[in-house]
This record gives C-alpha cells, sequence and structure tokens, in this order.
C-alpha cells in the first residue's frame, strides 16, 4: 500500500509543478484535467504525510515514556491516532469511480399505482430538487410529463455541480445512490375509506455525457415528430413540436415535448440519449472486467425496491444498507444527505474489503 502512496506523491509534486507553469492554461481542458488529478492526490498525500509524522511522535514519546510515565498515555492516545490515519489512508486508496465528477440526468417514472404513483414521483422530483438547492447544485427540468391530478408520469432533470466538487462530493458520486425502485406506504388523496395503499416510482440515474464522449451516428437514428400533449402554451396539440428518438443498435427510445421548437425538444432529446449511450459503455466495460456498478433497477416493480418511505410512521428505511430514521417529512423536504451517506458508506467498505 504504501509503496503505491510514494508513486502517488511523485505523481502529485509533477502535477503541482505543471499547474504553476503558465503554458499549460492555455488548453483550459487540459488544465482542468490535472487540476482534478491534483485534487484528488491532495487528499491522500496529506493523510500519508500525518501518518508518517504520527509514527515518529509515537517513536518521541517511547523514549519518553521511559523516563517519564506521564507519556504511557500519550502513546496510546499517537497510536490510536495512527490506526485511524491508517484506515483512512486504505479507503482513499479505494480505486474511485471515474464518472464522480460528472454532473448527471435523472429520470422519475411512474410505475405500479397509478394517479397516486404519479403524485409520489412529483413527491420525489421536489425531494432532488430542494436536496440539490441544499448543497448548492443547478437544476433543469427536460422534459416533464404531468398527470392529471399534478403529479407525474415522467420527468427528466438535469442537475449540475456549479463548479469543480471536492473530490467524493460529485453530484454523480452522491445521487448515483439513487437509481432504482423507490415503494411509497400512505393513505393516497384519491383513497375515500382511508387505507393505507403501496405504490412505486421508478427513479434512473446516469452521467451526463459531453458530445466528445460519445459518437452518435445520424444514420443509427429514427427521428419522429409528433403534437405535444398536456399543460403548456399555444403550441400545445396545434404543432409537430414533440420529438422521439430511437437509437436503432441499442432499441433506447428518448422523447421530448417540453420545448415549444422542434429543433430544441431534438437538442434535449440527443442530450438524454448521450448520457444513456455513455451509461450502457460504462455499464458493459464493468462487464467484462467483472467490477460492475451498483445496479439500477430498470422495472418498477414494487418487489424490487431499493427504499420506502412509509408516511404513517414518518419512516424512511433503505433495503440495501440496512438505513433507517423517523424523519420522513424533514428527507422529503430535502435532507437527504444522511440517507446517501450511508449508502456511499457501505459501498466503499465494500471496496476496501474486497481490495484486502
Amino acid at each position: 500500500m504504501f509503496e503505491a502512496v510514494e508513486e502517488l506523491i511523485g505523481e502529485h509534486a509533477d502535477l503541482e509543478k505543471r499547474l504553476a507553469d503558465p503554458a499549460v492554461h492555455a488548453d483550459q481542458r487540459e488544465a482542468t484535467r490535472l487540476g482534478k488529478r491534483y485534487a484528488e492526490l491532495t487528499p491522500i498525500v496529506g493523510t500519508y504525510r500525518s501518518w508518517k509524522q504520527t509514527g515518529d511522535d509515537i517513536e518521541t514519546a517511547r523514549e519518553l515514556a521511559q523516563l517519564d510515565a506521564d507519556f504511557a498515555d500519550e502513546v496510546k492516545e499517537l497510536e490510536a491516532r495512527r490506526e485511524e490515519l491508517t484506515d483512512r489512508l486504505r479507503l482513499l486508496l479505494v480505486p474511485r469511480d471515474p464518472s464522480d465528477d460528472k454532473d448527471v440526468i435523472l429520470e422519475i417514472k411512474a410505475g405500479e399505482g397509478g394517479e397516486e404513483s404519479a403524485l409520489f414521483a412529483g413527491d420525489l422530483l421536489r425531494m432532488y430538487l430542494r436536496y440539490a438547492e441544499r448543497v448548492g447544485w443547478k437544476t433543469e427540468i427536460i422534459d416533464a410529463n404531468e398527470s392529471d391530478l399534478g403529479g407525474y408520469k415522467d420527468v427528466q432533470v438535469a442537475v449540475k455541480a456549479k463548479s469543480n466538487a471536492e473530490p467524493g462530493q460529485g453530484v454523480w458520486a452522491r445521487l448515483k445512490y439513487e437509481g432504482g425502485v423507490h415503494r411509497v406506504q400512505r393513505v393516497p388523496a384519491t383513497e375515500s375509506q382511508g387505507r393505507i395503499h403501496t405504490s412505486a416510482a421508478g427513479v434512473l440515474v446516469t452521467p451526463e455525457a459531453e458530445e466528445v464522449e460519445v459518437e452518435i451516428n445520424q444514420n443509427d437514428l429514427r427521428i419522429d415528430v409528433y403534437r405535444s400533449s398536456g399543460p403548456g402554451g399555444q403550441s400545445v396539440n396545434t404543432t409537430d413540436s414533440a420529438v422521439r428518438i430511437t437509437h436503432l443498435p441499442t432499441g433506447i427510445v428518448v422523447s421530448c415535448q417540453n420545448e415549444k421548437s422542434q429543433l430544441q425538444n431534438k437538442e434535449q432529446a440527443l442530450r438524454i440519449l448521450r448520457s444513456r449511450l455513455l451509461a450502457a459503455a460504462q455499464e458493459e466495460a464493468e462487464r467484462e472486467a467483472s467490477d460492475a456498478r451498483r445496479s439500477q433497477v430498470r422495472t418498477v416493480d414494487r418487489s424490487e425496491r431499493i427504499r420506502t418511505y412509509n408516511f404513517p410512521e414518518n419512516r424512511i428505511s433503505d433495503h440495501r444498507v440496512g438505513f433507517k430514521a423517523y424523519n420522513l417529512d424533514q428527507v422529503l423536504d430535502g435532507e437527504l444527505d444522511p440517507v446517501i451517506q450511508a449508502c456511499v458508506d457501505a459501498d466503499a467498505a465494500a471496496k476496501l474489503a474486497a481490495a484486502q
């Protein structure tokens, strides 16, 4: 482990020199790439230096303890501190997801449960929008298909960091654990007898792809236009502004009708398609390497849930990591960090165990 750290320290020093060279910043993309790598290595270098210094301090304290017994307690404290730094260093050396600093496209789709499921999809959308607001991310609703009672049959949202995030705090790094089936238990607004119903909504999170990352052959696309539907302005139901794009090699279908013009809807649909194709390519590569990312459930089946939102008990439960809390109202208001952190910690522990 420590031989690997020495190599990273050398890389960190080299990056520091290169970033100090004004010529490097003439290529902004390259400068950004080097800056991100430098930011990734900085915590490792800092922790390793603290680990080494603590080792030296332990030796000094042991020598002093032979002369003065009062230093014995300091030795124990320093040994405990060094053990903590060892664990932290091991964790920092676990390979990171290369997409962690990417922005994402988050999609929510109503599932079983009819109108109640659509209303719950609306609750999930509000939760993610409020969470993004709390952590300082920008959001943009790309496309939405509203239900009759104000919920959402499906909605796509772009979530972006306002600036370069700290390692492990990027949008994908946090939201990738949200993909899957979310189940709700409550008395629906449509229920007249006061009975608790169970329904579900599906969430899909994909890292947003830049055009240079995913090359789309126009001959692989079938593009259909049709009249948009639902609430909207004068263009709704009057012009063929809605766009449906089918990627023939993969069968991926993306529709967009939120914008007023056909061109705008086409651009937004291509944006979603690129992110899905990037996610599919990454998953295929990871499968071949036998190191697949945590799977996201594509079908909205209540039996395949990752999380349950129980309104009568004000309880939220994440079934993957055993997380449970009784502050559902606060979570739905955007206080999602403890739930996500439980997934982050469990994922890190699993990777650390696999690396040992």
